[in-house]
């Protein structure tokens, strides 16, 4: 019982600080999380595939399996999931680099290859075709 409680505050936890950082619309956020998930929109995706970058939450680093909120900064065109993350994008630089996991880089998010690299839809992101093929050919 104990065990299924410290799930649910996890769980709770997780869905108010999903995008980093508090806000007046919790509640459309954390309905937005839970309902963007790549499962629950028919998508599945295997670890190493690669994915569009419209429909990756580039804050939480997550793929949802459909069109994120486009977000322009710098000429360059980011995605979120959330009135938050439209927020914080331009707001934030380091949500709009990442580390290539190959090179060990950083890459724009904005410019990468990005592939499933998680269980959960979690996703990296690569300078260019051929660190993503030789990242996925090490795995």
């Amino acid at each position: 019982m104990s065990k299924i409680i410290i799930g649910f505050i996890s769980l709770l936890a997780l869905l108010f600080t999903a995008c980093g950082q508090a806000g007046s619309n919790k509640d459309e956020a954390a309905q937005h999380h839970s309902q963007a998930t790549p499962e629950s929109h028919g998508h599945s995706t295997q670890i190493g595939e690669l994915v569009p970058s419209d429909e990756v939450c580039m804050v939480n680093d997550a793929y949802m399996g459909k069109k994120q909120f486009d977000v322009k900064f710098d000429g360059k065109i980011y995605y979120g999931c959330c009135e938050m993350c439209k927020e914080r994008i331009p707001k934030d630089a380091t949500v709009r680099m990442a580390i290539d996991p190959y090179s060990h880089k950083q890459v724009d998010k904005a410019n990468a290859m990005i592939a499933v690299t998680g269980n959960n839809g979690e996703v990296s992101y690569f300078e260019n075709k051929e660190n993503y093929a030789k990242y996925v050919k090490k795995q």
